[in-house]
C-alpha cells in the first residue's frame, strides 16, 4: 500500500505563522526529579501497571485486549488500534524504566509489528479497522460477548493513536525503524479529512464504514485518491480540546491534510445570538485569523479562571495528546496556560466545589457496571456533558438572554474518580497528583496486582475492579515522561514534525487565564 501524500504542506505558509527555532537536536524541558521520593512510588505504580498490560496481551499475536479482570485472569476478546498502540508505547517505556529487558522488549515489539503487517485493513487508505480478535488478529464481524453484528468501522482517532505508537517504536529501536515506518507511511489520514466541512474550514470526520452500517447516520463519499466510496460518520471532530487532535497533528506533519486544519475546530461554540445557546455557558473571547481561517477564541469562566473547554469536561480529552506533543512548551499562550488551568479546575472541583476529597475525572469503567464518561461538566461545551458522580448530577448555568439557569449550584453525590486522570496531570501539579493517588490507594480497596483499578466511587467506596488497556497505557506514558524527562515526546517528535506543527501551536492565543 503506497503512501499518498497530498501537496498541502507549504513550508513558507507555515513558517509565516510563527518564528521557529530548531535546536541541533529536538529536546524539551521535561520534569527531572532525580532522588525525589515520589520517583520510587511512580516506578512501583509503573511496574504494577505494566503487569496488567502484560497479562492482557496475547503472546502469540502481541495484541493487547481491551480490558482484563481485576485479578488479571480474564481478558476481553477484542482489541482496537488504540489498544495495540498503547501496548507498543508501554513496552518501550517498560524497557526504558528497567521493568523489562531490552531483549524482551524487542521480542514483544517485533511480534506486534509482524501481526500488524498481516492484519486486514482498508487497502486504499492503509487504515485499520476498529475491532479485531487478540488471539488470531482477525477482523471482528460479530461481537464476542453477544454475537451481535459488527459493521466494520475505521476510526479516525484510534488510527491516530496507533500511528503515534509506530513513530515511538521507530525512534526508540533503530533495528525496527523500517518495519514500523513502513506501516506508518502506508496510513493516509487524508481519507478522514473533509475539505468542505464548513465554509473555509476543513475537518476530520469521526471515521467511516466500508459498507453501509445497519442503522444510524452515514454520508457516502470518498476523500481519498482511489478506491470505492465509503460511508462517513455524520459528525466531525470539530472541537479543539479533544483527544482527536493527535490525528490532525499527524495528518499535517505528513502533508496529508492542510496546515489550516489546525485552526478549523471550535474553541467554544461561537457567541452568535442564541444559535449556540445550548452550550454550557456563554463564552467570552476575541476573533483572530490564522492562515486565512477566522477563529473565535472563546473561553469559559470557572473557579476564577478562563479556559478553553473540551466537549465533555474530561481530563483525557485535554491532556492525552500532550503525552506525545510538547503542546505546553510550544504554545505558551494557548496550551501552556490551558493545560495547567484544566488540571487546577479538575482539582478544585473534586476538592472544593463537590467536596469529594479526591479528584481526576475521565471516561472509564463504571464502578456500578459497564462503562461511562466522567468529567467536570462545567468544563465541557455540551450542556449535558460528562458528570463527575454516579448520580449524573447536571450543572446548568444558563445562557444569558437564551436559556435560564436550572441548576447553577448543584449538590453532588457519589463522586467517581478515575486514577488515570491524575497521572495525566503529573506535568502540571505533581505534588497534588501524588497526594491524590496516595489517598486513593490507602483509603479504598483501589489497588490490585495490575495497579490502580479503573475507577472508584469515593462516596460509597464502590470500585470498578478491572483494567482497561487504554487507561493503563496512558498511565505508563505519563509515568515514563515524568521519570525519563519527556522521553515519549522525544521519541514521537522529529525535526520534520516540529517544523510542520510547532509554528501552528506557537502562533495561537487562546485567551486562557490563571490568576
Amino acid at each position: 500500500m503506497p503512501s499518498r501524500y497530498r501537496p498541502f504542506l507549504s513550508g513558507a505558509a507555515i513558517l509565516a505563522a510563527a518564528t521557529l527555532v530548531l535546536s541541533p537536536s529536538v529536546a524539551f524541558a521535561g520534569p527531572h526529579h532525580g532522588t525525589d521520593p515520589g520517583d520510587a512510588t511512580l516506578l512501583r505504580y509503573a511496574e504494577d501497571t505494566w503487569a496488567s498490560l502484560d497479562a492482557m496481551t496475547d503472546p502469540t499475536t502481541g495484541l493487547a485486549s481491551d480490558n482484563i479482570s481485576g485479578d488479571l485472569s480474564v481478558a476481553g476478546e477484542y482489541t482496537s488500534p488504540t489498544n495495540i498502540g498503547g501496548y507498543l508505547w508501554s513496552t518501550v517505556i517498560a524497557r526504558d524504566l528497567g521493568i523489562i529487558s531490552k531483549k524482551d522488549a524487542k521480542r514483544r515489539l517485533t511480534t506486534t509489528l509482524a501481526t500488524l503487517g498481516s492484519m486486514e485493513r482498508h487497502e486504499p487508505s492503509g487504515m485499520y479497522y476498529n475491532w479485531y480478535s487478540p488471539s488470531d488478529a482477525s477482523k471482528l464481524t460479530t461481537w464476542p460477548d453477544s454475537g451481535d453484528v459488527v459493521y466494520p468501522f475505521l476510526s479516525t482517532v484510534d488510527n491516530g493513536w496507533l500511528a503515534a505508537a509506530l513513530r515511538v517504536v521507530a525512534k526508540s529501536d533503530p533495528s525496527l525503524r523500517h518495519r514500523a515506518m513502513d506501516l506508518y507511511d502506508s496510513m493516509d489520514f487524508g481519507w478522514f479529512h473533509d475539505l468542505n466541512a464548513r465554509e473555509g474550514v476543513t475537518l476530520n470526520r469521526g471515521g467511516f464504514w466500508v459498507d453501509p452500517p445497519g442503522d444510524g447516520c452515514a454520508v457516502p463519499d470518498n476523500y481519498g485518491d482511489d478506491g470505492a466510496d465509503v460511508y462517513y460518520t455524520c459528525h466531525w471532530y470539530d472541537t479543539t480540546v479533544s483527544e482527536a487532535r493527535i490525528t490532525t497533528y499527524l495528518g499535517i506533519a505528513n502533508g496529508q491534510i492542510p496546515a489550516s486544519a489546525y485552526y478549523g475546530t471550535y474553541r467554544t461554540m461561537p457567541d452568535q445570538a442564541c444559535d449556540f445557546g445550548w452550550q454550557e455557558q456563554k463564552p467570552e473571547g476575541e476573533t483572530r485569523e490564522y492562515l486565512g481561517v477566522s477563529v473565535y477564541e472563546g473561553t469559559y469562566e470557572y473557579a476564577g479562571m478562563r479556559l478553553v473547554p473540551s466537549w465533555g469536561g474530561s481530563m483525557f480529552e485535554a491532556l492525552m495528546p500532550d503525552l506525545f506533543v510538547p503542546e505546553a512548551q510550544w504554545g505558551p499562550n494557548s496550551w501552556g496556560v490551558n493545560h495547567p488551568a484544566t488540571v487546577e479546575a479538575q482539582r478544585w472541583h473534586g476538592m472544593e466545589e463537590a467536596d469529594y476529597g479526591y479528584w481526576g475525572f475521565s471516561p472509564a469503567s463504571d464502578p456500578f457496571a459497564g462503562y461511562r464518561e466522567y468529567g467536570v461538566e462545567a468544563l465541557g461545551i455540551s450542556s449535558d456533558g460528562y458528570a463527575s458522580d454516579a448520580e449524573s448530577t447536571d450543572v446548568d448555568y444558563g445562557y444569558e438572554g437564551c436559556r435560564d439557569a436550572t441548576n447553577p449550584t448543584p449538590e453532588y453525590g457519589d463522586g467517581v474518580v478515575t486514577p488515570h486522570a491524575s497521572f495525566l496531570a503529573l506535568p502540571y501539579d505533581r505534588d497534588a497528583v501524588l497526594a491524590n493517588l496516595a489517598g486513593l490507594e490507602s483509603n479504598f480497596d483501589s489497588y490490585g496486582a495490575g495497579g490502580f483499578y479503573d475507577a472508584i466511587a469515593v462516596g460509597s467506596g464502590t470500585v470498578a475492579d478491572r483494567y482497561l488497556s487504554l487507561d493503563q497505557s496512558m498511565i505508563m506514558a505519563a509515568i515514563g515522561n515524568d521519570l525519563l524527562d519527556d522521553k515519549l515526546k522525544r521519541y514521537f517528535v522529529d525535526r520534520s514534525f516540529e517544523k510542520a506543527v510547532r509554528p501552528l501551536i506557537e502562533a495561537q492565543d487562546f485567551g486562557s487565564v490563571i490568576p
